[in-house]
């Protein structure tokens, strides 16, 4: 029993220890970002490695969880319920909750891994110190346009899910179950609320800057080499995807009242 008490309590005190070094390290990102401005070009190249690189994968995966879910709801439905309710299902679910959410998880694979072992590999090879030396800030000129790259990218990369997500949707529908344009789209339009749509992109900006700061706190701070660098990006996905999930439930209680 000593031993697992000890263990435990060496457990909670590397974890708080960790959260107090991220909220420092995200107040001093954050004091940052107003001179990341200045060198705006570096936030515009963070842009399209975040944004535009991601377009296929995003696409990808919308369609399939449009798809996937408009065929699970007309097979549930059959002759019971209307099929414009199919258009409305699907329409609220990738608006509110499944693009945000699928778009942000895919981000935190592909790219917060990405940033992480990017500056994790910068910080074992003391290319983080070279800045120093310089008289260069790390935070303005390497961690604050990510941060804006990605709060920034996210809400619009999961306003095009959207679309697409709504209109593979409509495309099985139409071709498995013959749901018209107008019966499915009678849905979406009847069901339709602006505070959807502001709800969906209030959790992507929040995802966003999880994914951003994890991974710039987790690379920043990485040691031990090459080894050290793989616990780094492990620990980025891990808390980066926890995040996500806990975040997306709590504006959910929060806004959708």
């Amino acid at each position: 029993m000593n031993g697992i008490a000890e263990a435990l309590g060496r457990f909670v005190r590397r974890f708080l220890r960790t959260v107090l070094s991220y909220f420092k390290f995200v107040w001093e990102l954050f004091k940052n970002i107003p001179g990341a401005f200045s060198n705006f070009h570096t936030t515009v190249e963070q842009m399209h490695r975040v944004g535009v690189t991601s377009l296929p994968v995003v696409f990808a995966a919308s369609m399939a969880t449009g798809a996937i879910m408009s065929w699970q709801l007309a097979y549930q439905f059959g002759d019971m319920i209307p099929m414009m309710f199919v258009g409305m299902a699907v329409g609220k679910s990738v608006m509110v909750e499944l693009c945000p959410i699928l778009t942000a998880m895919v981000l935190a694979g592909r790219i917060g891994a990405s940033m992480c072992s990017e500056l994790g590999t910068m910080a074992v090879t003391e290319q983080l110190d070279a800045y120093k030396v310089l008289g260069l800030s790390p935070y303005k000129f390497l961690l604050a346009p990510r941060l804006i790259a990605t709060v920034i990218m996210l809400p619009t990369l999961t306003v095009i899910s959207i679309f697409i997500g709504i209109a593979g949707g409509y495309e099985v529908a139409h071709l498995y179950k013959e749901v018209s344009w107008s019966v499915f789209f009678y849905g979406v339009r009847m069901f339709y609320h602006n505070w959807d749509l502001v709800v969906g992109l209030i959790k992507a900006t929040l995802y966003g800057y999880f994914i951003a700061s994890y991974a710039c706190f987790f690379g920043f701070f990485t040691h031990s080499g090459a080894e050290g660098v793989g616990k780094s990006t492990k620990a980025t996905v891990v808390a980066g995807m926890t995040s996500i999930l806990i975040g997306g439930f709590t504006l959910s209680k929060l806004l959708l009242v």
